[in-house]
């Protein structure tokens, strides 16, 4: 019976051991595809981390955060090359990617904000013929976003960029978008990431779209 006890501690080590070591590579993998993103300079800087994220998942399978990075960078891809004609390829890509997110980690505020984003990239497109179609899905996510989360900065930040860059006429411009935009920083000095490989963007930016708007 002890000898019994001994194989099965010993067992159960190993296990242990195995699982610590895969949870190391992941980490490292992530910490340092996640440095790709603030080193992009070029539009095939950030798909190449993209792909890096995807490849992660695909070896994965049970994490949700690579396929998140992977569809956010692709978003961000698309708004650096600012190419209109290219938004909806760009944004179907981003949608599948997060799509697989979403299957591994329901009802999650980054994920919302990610959808509202991409909701975003399809609009621009064609602002004047698209925006009744997908401004309901912006503000449907952002909303959803800050009720699964209200301690989340990024859906205010989303927000008050979307209000700045909306016509004075039609309810936008700095006046408007500011209240959202020091909420956001708000949040921002009092976020606390649930683990340093979780979402960490929009501060810098809101920053300096209120720096813009004094």
């Amino acid at each position: 019976m002890f000898m019994k006890n001994i194989i099965v501690a010993a067992i159960l080590m190993a296990f242990t051991v195995t699982g610590f070591a895969q949870n190391e590579k992941y980490t490292k993998a992530m910490t340092s595809a996640i440095t790709l993103i603030d080193s992009a300079k070029t539009v095939d800087d950030m798909l190449a981390a993209s792909a890096t994220f995807e490849r992660i998942g695909d070896a994965e399978k049970t994490q949700w955060l690579p396929y998140y990075y992977a569809s956010y960078t692709q978003t961000i891809a698309a708004f650096m090359k600012n190419k209109a004609d290219q938004y909806d390829s760009y944004g179907d890509k981003a949608t599948s990617l997060l799509t697989k997110a979403e299957a591994l980690e329901k009802n999650n505020s980054e994920v919302s904000c990610l959808k509202s984003l991409i909701a975003t990239l399809h609009m621009l497109v064609d602002p004047a013929q698209r925006w009744m179609q997908y401004s309901k899905d912006i503000d449907a996510a952002l909303e959803l976003s800050k009720k699964q989360d209200p301690t989340n900065p990024r859906p205010y930040y989303l927000q008050g960029q979307n209000l700045r860059s909306t016509p004075e006429q039609f309810g936008g411009g700095c006046a408007n978008a500011k209240p959202l935009l020091q909420e956001a920083m708000k949040r921002y000095e009092a976020f606390k990431p649930a683990s340093p490989l979780y979402p960490s963007w929009g501060r810098k930016q809101t920053e300096e779209i209120l720096a813009a708007c004094k």
